[in-house]
């Protein structure tokens, strides 16, 4: 499945089913409702609360010791096939909602 977010003030942002529901349920709003919104005025909450989860993941992932890395190459884990993290996810998303927040815009899913 895969979920669009729109905006009259962004390129639309498509993400797989599961990526974007954690981001809906950050965002505030329920990630079980195919339709959604987030209106001009819940745009700074929304922002803030995704880059406090932004910064969460980051502080989560800080740079990984050797003995992570060569973990993580024996499991060929690196380089393109690295799992994508939160954030890497996310800046997009947030983009768009501080473009639709100076333009006055909301930011819909779903339709």
């Amino acid at each position: 499945m895969l979920v669009t977010f729109k905006s009259d003030a962004a390129a639309d942002v498509i993400m797989l089913g599961e990526p974007a529901k954690r981001l809906i349920a950050i965002l505030g709003k329920d990630p079980d409702i195919p339709k959604g919104i987030v209106t001009v005025a819940q745009l700074p909450d929304a922002i803030e609360r995704l880059k406090a989860a932004i910064a969460e993941d980051k502080a989560r992932h800080t740079a990984p010791s050797e003995d992570e890395e060569a973990a993580a190459a024996e499991e060929g884990k690196t380089g393109m096939a690295a799992p994508v993290g939160l954030a890497q996810r996310a800046w997009p998303l947030l983009d768009m909602l501080e473009y639709s927040r100076k333009e006055g815009v909301p930011v819909v899913w779903g339709v």
